[in-house]
């Protein structure tokens, strides 16, 4: 029996984010591709987009991404687009909320576009009335 000489499997290397902190640069789009909005996970490595030309895409998470980066909805992703059909396409590269808004600065996304962290997830405070419970 063999024996175990490395430092676990993948399990231990799922934990890890290596490239979280380093700055990378900024990709544009090409020819063949465009930028997407998700609109909602559907399951099996496939999501719905809503590309910024205008169309609902069904979009497949490529292999290379499907475990180690983390799409969810309203993440502002690149899309290859496929000659064949042209209701579906593949997501590519996931921007972080810091590339989305340069990519807002130069011009690239529209103004009208929602980026996650700006939907105001801290500051808007919840009340509940607990006055009512006593009359059920």
């Amino acid at each position: 029996m063999p024996k175990n000489k490395g430092k676990g499997g993948k399990n231990r290397r799922r934990g890890k984010n290596d490239n979280e902190e380093e700055k990378r640069e900024l990709v544009m789009k090409e020819e063949g591709q465009e930028y997407a909005q998700i609109t909602r996970m559907l399951g099996n490595g496939r999501c719905e987009a809503l590309c910024f030309d205008g169309t609902r895409r069904l979009c497949h998470i490529r292999g290379k991404m499907r475990k180690k980066v983390w799409i969810n909805s309203g993440d502002i992703v690149l899309i290859g687009l496929r000659d064949y059909q042209d209701e579906k396409a593949d997501i590519i590269l996931k921007y972080n909320p810091d590339e989305a808004r340069a990519l807002k600065a130069q011009g690239e996304i529209p103004d009208t576009t929602k980026i996650n962290e700006e939907e105001g997830e801290e500051g808007e405070e919840v009340t509940f009335d607990f006055d009512d419970v006593d009359a059920i």
